[in-house]
């Protein structure tokens, strides 16, 4: 899959977000990356999916705001691309991962998630 159709694969798993929620989102843009690089510290055979950076709308006060960069959500290709067989798998996977990362932003860690199937 080439880098364009990929990105049209993102933004139609964003189109599918339902606009409601999409307004209530609050400073974050959404990137495409092609490989998670590990941090210090991290394991270097870590394959992430996507990656959510920032401060979850739960954890903002009053002061949050002044001056702050964009929270980040980044989608990662390769490692969707290798996990999946089919274009039809990416288009699901790429959904499945956005949906995972914008609930970040809205406080919703890793367990709820699982709990509640996108894990």
């Amino acid at each position: 899959m080439t880098d364009d159709e990929f990105e049209r694969v993102a933004e139609q798993a964003l189109d599918e977000i339902p606009a409601p929620l999409l307004s209530m989102m609050d400073n974050v843009a959404i990137f495409i990356e092609d490989t998670y690089t590990p941090g210090p510290g991290e394991d270097t055979h870590s394959k992430l999916l996507g990656l959510y950076e920032g401060t979850a709308l739960t954890d903002r006060d009053s002061g949050w705001g002044a001056g702050a960069m964009p929270d980040r959500i980044t989608i990662f290709k390769d490692a969707i691309l290798e996990i999946c067989s089919s274009e039809k798998q990416v288009v699901e996977e790429v959904g499945i991962t956005i949906v995972h990362e914008i609930a970040h932003h809205f406080g919703i860690d890793d367990d709820r998630l699982h709990e509640l199937g996108w894990g």
